[in-house]
């Protein structure tokens, strides 16, 4: 029965608080749905999710609104009832609006886009679709690494940061085009920031092997990724505050962007461009409207701890009585007045992230830290009694041995001791949180021609981990899914010969059973080592300087060689 679905599609919209109400209220002449291909939960923790809602909702000519991917009971009730996909606000079909724009943070979700799009009714592929169809737009961290994947069901594709594209995007919606739908991909296509997978076509050889892409005459090659200068916009944070999210009893606000460092493994790094930080006064207003709500601002960034300011600003929310939380803290830049507010804060586990498990590796990645600078981290938390610590390393970097783990496991015993000789004087007992990921070569950085290491041999590194940690008290492993990773490895490498293998697992498949229906040898994208000369499925977007990741890779190598 349809009223199921609108049921708790309403209780979920009256479950919210809106700061900025207005935004609701607005019709406009184009009618887009943002649509999160993952569950309500999710896509409402998503700060970037609610900032590209509130950039489109805020536009005069836009009426905005929101769909999730529905959970297992609702899927089969969409099923079960014949009812397409419904939008949040109005429970109106998907395939009744003048677009549907995806936001897409990570590549697994990729999985969900031909779903939802068959859940609304909407020609799946591209190629299918006429202009009585809705238009459908793409844009996320996701699609400006690597969009190759799922570019057949896309027809635009936003490779850049919303603040600079979505005007640019509303305006050629809704300026008159000549050609129709033809002309407004064109008009889009010669806009920095705007790929159109349709004007691009791949060619590969004989044995299936990208050799480069064909671009339709006035299609840029690469396409350039769109870049705002943060400082001249408001801060990204929370629109819509509800306690239906993983962060429900937080304010959320972005303190930067990108991150500084430059490890070799991270994307984030790479495909922002430049660090860019908010100036205080612009965040100190951010908190003083979301502490009307909240009592507890969460502080968002790939680099928190590198923001300029972050002690100043963690004691100015303390001393307006709240609450300050992070995600993860950089070792090398723990600040005294951020760690006396997170104490203040309640905070019981601060989560540090050494990478590398050896200084060998530590080295390769160049993740700058040393094993003393992570044990006077560790003091230094400890010394404020918070004795439960999280522990970030990955494993299967390249040119990684047993000894690199054997050193890992000496640093984490010798982090332990320092957390039990605490808790002995205090007579609480601390744990430590070993969260072991495996390394995942992401398109550009300047690991991404490199492999992942095999599933076997992660088994064997895992099971290594597992027997060595059981003798170790109080310390706890936590592996992420290798063969998640292993998916999400295949999807960032990718290119669009996997589109049937998408749609296939979209539709239930497993992985390989979807791999054997298309002749799909998944290995060949996930493990192996990409020649210097190759052309890479990401390389019809420029998100980042090839020439200056080939030279990192180049730098890492030379390193190992010289230790070798």
């Amino acid at each position: 029965m349809t009223w199921k679905i609108r049921q708790k599609l309403r209780a979920l919209l009256e479950a919210e608080t809106s700061l900025r109400p207005d935004m609701r209220s607005r019709g406009g002449q184009l009618a887009v749905c943002l649509v999160y291909p993952n569950s309500y939960q999710t896509a409402m923790s998503s700060l970037g999710f609610q900032t590209v809602f509130g950039l489109l909702a805020e536009s005069a000519d836009i009426l905005c609104e929101r769909a999730f991917l529905p959970d297992r009971e609702d899927l089969e009730e969409y099923r079960r009832s014949g009812t397409p996909l419904l939008s949040l606000e109005s429970q109106r079909p998907l395939a009744d609006f003048d677009a549907i724009a995806f936001s897409t943070s990570f590549e697994p979700d990729y999985l969900h886009i031909p779903l939802m799009l068959e859940l609304a009714r909407i020609p799946v592929s591209a190629a299918e679709r006429t202009g009585a169809d809705p238009l459908v737009i793409a844009g996320g961290a996701a699609f400006f690494i690597n969009p190759e994947p799922v570019a057949d069901f896309l027809d635009v594709v936003c490779i850049g940061e919303g603040e600079e594209l979505i005007p640019a995007l509303v305006s050629c919606l809704m300026s008159p085009q000549q050609g129709g739908r033809g002309g407004l991909l064109s008009a889009l296509a010669a806009r920095p920031g705007f790929y159109i997978p349709s004007l691009y076509q791949p060619r590969y050889d004989t044995d299936g092997r990208l050799t480069g892409f064909d671009g339709a005459p006035g299609a840029p090659l690469p396409v350039v990724r769109a870049c705002p200068v943060l400082e001249q916009h408001r801060p990204a944070a929370s629109l819509i505050l509800t306690d239906n999210t993983e962060f429900g009893d937080m304010f959320l606000v972005e303190v930067s962007r990108g991150c500084p460092r430059g490890c070799r493994f991270c994307s984030a790094g790479f495909i922002y461009g430049p660090f860019r930080q908010q100036p205080f006064e612009h965040l100190a207003a951010a908190v003083d409207e979301g502490l009307r709500h909240r009592s507890k601002v969460g502080l968002v960034g790939a680099a928190v701890s590198d923001y300029r300011d972050i002690g100043r600003l963690c004691s100015y929310i303390v001393e307006k009585g709240a609450k300050v939380s992070v995600s993860s803290l950089r070792i090398d830049r723990l600040d005294s007045a951020m760690l006396d507010a997170l104490t203040l804060s309640g905070h019981k586990t601060i989560s540090l992230a050494p990478e590398g498990g050896s200084q060998r590796l530590r080295d390769l990645i160049r993740k700058n830290l040393n094993e003393r600078q992570i044990l006077d981290a560790c003091d230094m938390l400890i010394s404020r009694d918070i004795l439960n610590l999280k522990l970030y390393f990955i494993i299967g970097l390249p040119t990684e041995t047993e000894a690199d783990l054997d050193e890992l496991l000496r640093l984490v015993a010798a982090i332990r001791e320092r957390v039990l000789e605490r808790a002995r004087a205090n007579k609480r007992i601390g744990e430590i949180i070993l969260s072991v990921n495996p390394f995942i070569p992401k398109p550009f950085t300047p690991f991404q021609w490199c492999g992942m290491e095999p599933l076997p041999s992660l088994e064997r590194k895992v099971k290594l981990l597992e027997t060595a940690v059981r003798a170790m008290p109080n310390v706890r492993l936590k592996v992420e899914s290798l063969r998640e990773s292993y998916l999400q490895a295949l999807l960032s490498r990718g290119d669009r010969q996997l589109s049937g293998l998408v749609a296939a697992m979209a539709g239930g498949s497993s992985l390989k059973k979807a791999a054997k229906q298309c002749g799909i040898d998944t290995d060949g994208y996930v493990c192996r080592e990409i020649p210097e000369d190759a052309i890479l499925p990401w390389s019809v977007i420029g998100t980042a300087d090839r020439e200056h990741l080939r030279k990192e890779y180049e730098r890492a190598m030379v390193g190992v060689e010289r230790k070798s």
